[in-house]
């Protein structure tokens, strides 16, 4: 997304241009690298394959930050191995099975992948120098789900997913056993109690599943062959064969199924819910809530969306992203959003066309419903159909535009920039030196703890 479309975004939504600034902050800020040349090998790669997570990692604990960081690039070196199609199946095999003893191999390298995953494997020491200097209760988490994952990817590398039970398998390979990894970081930590594998698994299904349906003209134009994860009992109801999705004259056909798989991932929607209300710790909590949020938001997006099929990168807007990274607080922040874009996706069912309206109305039905009720239990009186501020701890975005605007009109007049005084009907000579100074002085502060809160949305 070029400037020109933020530009264009920012006029229909300017609540969004102080969220934009602040995620620019944070981006910045994850950009500084520790001075041990191994950990800052493994957080500038961690901004280069995926600066979204770069991003969310900073709300976590500093106790947590490294052992996230690493089982995240162990996990995104295992993951450049299971893509890389160039790989012969009978070599890639064992690879995938024999990885998580790489951990602790200061010798391995690869030459797999492509760009920032190429440079990730040709370095691969440097991560396992960062790991080597974890807790043991923190290697040994990241070595069990590197040991599952791997099993369960070698499990798929030859077969088709048939079945829903295959996509839920699969999913639970590449993502289920992330969420249950990440639990057993948290509880490692002292920081949460523990959650039940179930319900740490579906939290991580429900992010996989809409990676896999929003990325569907990626991963059928992949080169040198297309891997597709949609199951097969699910398209071939619209469908003689996948690909064929992309052409025109199936489109009708096409949202149909796009839409049925939307309305299976919903089917988590409420466990990522119930397992985000767990939580404890508040920075965890975010680390945790951004992409679940961004999840949800995604499938608004992509639900009776026929781009999908034919424009590369369909992604939330980045202002909104920005909006959901900075206000995302607490339960009641996720509570609003889920509401928000079930509702969203309730706006454009079509339950007398679409074969799965009915189901999915039911789905945004109880979503509702679970916001409502737990938005009631957190203190929030005010009904949500009225499209009423975000329940969080920031201050309202309209208030924190209005309260820069009126500020940055005193700092230009105190410093008699852009003929202000003039429009006032005040001449520029008019007053006292030191009176002028005065001004310039109180408008500094004020501009610069006001552009503070502005940018923050912190309550003062």
């Amino acid at each position: 997304m070029g400037v020109k479309q933020i530009l264009l975004d920012l006029y229909d939504h300017p609540e969004e241009f102080f969220p934009l600034i602040q995620v620019k902050m944070m981006a910045n800020k994850a950009k500084k690298l520790p001075k041990d040349k191994s950990s800052a090998f493994c957080y500038d790669i961690l901004n280069k394959v995926s600066r979204s997570f770069a991003i969310v990692i900073q709300q976590l604990p500093v106790e947590l930050r490294d052992a996230v960081c690493i089982f995240y690039l162990v996990l995104r070196a295992l993951d450049t191995i299971e893509d890389d199609m160039s790989i012969p199946q009978k070599e890639k095999l064992p690879q995938l099975l024999d990885f998580y003893t790489k951990c602790t191999d200061r010798s391995y390298t690869h030459t797999c992948g492509e760009k920032d995953y190429k440079t990730l494997m040709a370095n691969y020491p440097m991560v396992v120098d960062v790991f080597l200097t974890l807790k043991k209760e923190y290697q040994d988490v990241i070595i069990d789900i590197t040991k599952r994952m791997g099993a369960g990817m070698a499990e798929f590398i030859p077969k088709e997913v048939i079945t829903v039970a295959d996509y839920d398998k699969y999913c639970h390979y590449v993502a289920g056993l992330v969420g249950i990894g990440l639990t057993n970081l948290f509880v490692s930590s002292g920081m949460e109690d523990p959650q039940t594998e179930e319900l740490s698994n579906l939290m991580g299904l429900f992010l996989q599943k809409t990676n896999i349906i929003r990325d569907y003209l990626e991963d059928i134009n992949e080169e040198p062959a297309p891997r597709m994860f949609w199951p097969r009992d699910i398209w071939s109801k619209y469908g003689e064969k996948l690909e064929d999705f992309k052409e025109e004259e199936n489109e009708k056909q096409a949202v149909h199924c796009l839409n049925h798989l939307v309305t299976n991932a919903l089917e988590h929607a409420l466990s990522s819910l119930e397992y985000m209300s767990k939580l404890k710790q508040r920075e965890i909590f975010k680390f945790c809530a951004i992409p679940q949020v961004m999840a949800i938001s995604t499938l608004a997006l992509i639900y009776d969306n026929d781009e999908v099929f034919w424009r590369t990168g369909v992604k939330v807007r980045k202002g909104l992203a920005a909006r959901i990274i900075t206000e995302t607080p607490n339960m009641n922040a996720v509570y609003y959003w889920f509401c928000h874009f079930a509702r969203d996706i309730g706006s454009k069912v079509k339950p007398g066309r679409d074969p799965n309206g009915r189901k999915t109305l039911e789905l945004i039905e109880k979503i509702e419903e679970t916001c409502r009720k737990g938005l009631r239990e957190g203190g929030v009186k005010r009904d949500l159909s009225s499209g009423s501020e975000l329940a969080s701890d920031t201050s309202p975005i309209g208030a924190r535009i209005m309260l820069w605007l009126m500020f940055a009109g005193y700092f230009a007049y105190a410093f008699q920039l852009g003929g202000v005084r003039q429009s006032l009907g005040v001449s520029p000579d008019a007053g006292h030196t030191s009176v002028d100074l005065f001004q310039q002085i109180i408008a500094t502060i004020c501009f610069v703890f006001v552009t503070y809160i502005a940018v923050t949305g912190k309550r003062w």
